[in-house]
């Protein structure tokens, strides 16, 4: 779980976060949205450290990071496993040498044991041939599978996904959804997801954090959406014609269970 209490965050005199306060639970997918520049991006890069809030607290599983020494630290963040929006794979390396990357900086485990756990994670994404493959010769959708594999190699406890459908095709984004919210589940990782994909947010919407302006204007799942009367989060999703008549129908088939 990640709790975060009231957090800010400004860049000389613009204000990006605004006294954000919100939880994020363990076996479930979190989602971040919201418009460009409504802050989630900083949210998110905050969440792991890589920006240093102005004010709030972010606690991990009931510890506070503003309490932990600097070596404790930097065993947090080997708890934390990260897909890229672009991946972020290394294009010298092999799939299973990109892969094993964090076991090599972070772990002395032997070499067998470092070429159990690639096997072990390559296979759970599907790609269990792939190992010696180069970046060059994957899909967009196989590159994102390496990525989750290899954000999750480590056995993290926290899964953070930046846009991990951005590129893909509809068809190959649902696979990379149902696979990351299978992955939450089976590992039982707090996983927050930073999106703008609507799509995500319906078929796997656990709990939805929708930012404006920086500050949290609604939080709910993927069901409360369709019978909230907050009218930021309402203007957001409906923009499309698309899901107005996903609502319609949402709310028909409640009615027929009444």
């Amino acid at each position: 779980m990640i709790q975060v209490e009231h957090i800010s965050k400004a860049f000389g005199e613009v204000t990006v976060l605004n006294d954000i306060s919100t939880t994020f639970e363990r076996g479930k997918t979190n989602l971040i949205i919201g418009q460009s520049g409504s802050g989630k991006t900083v949210f998110l890069k905050s969440l792991i450290g890589l920006h240093q809030t102005d004010k709030g607290r972010i606690a991990f599983d009931g510890v506070y990071l503003d309490t932990l020494e600097r070596d404790e630290q930097r065993e947090l963040r080997k708890a934390m496993g990260m897909v890229f929006q672009g991946s972020a794979l290394f294009d010298s390396m092999t799939v299973a040498e990109n892969v094993c990357f964090p076991l090599q900086m972070f772990t002395s485990y032997s070499s067998k044991e470092k070429s159990e756990q690639v096997d072990r994670v390559l296979e759970r994404v599907n790609l269990i041939d792939a190992h010696q493959k180069y970046p060059s010769e994957l899909s967009g959708g196989m590159k994102k599978r390496v990525a989750i594999a290899r954000a999750i190699v480590m056995n993290p406890k926290f899964l953070f996904c930046d846009e991990p459908n951005s590129g893909l095709d509809p068809k190959t984004a649902i696979l990379i959804d149902d696979l990351i919210q299978e992955i939450t589940r089976e590992y039982n990782i707090t996983t927050l997801i930073n999106t703008h994909d609507m799509n995500s947010v319906m078929q796997i919407g656990e709990k939805i954090v929708f930012l404006k302006e920086g500050k949290v204007a609604w939080e709910g799942s993927k069901e409360e959406i369709f019978v909230t009367d907050n009218q930021a989060i309402s203007d957001f999703v409906y923009a499309s014609d698309l899901y107005q008549n996903v609502r319609k129908v949402y709310i028909e088939k409640a009615k027929s269970k009444t």
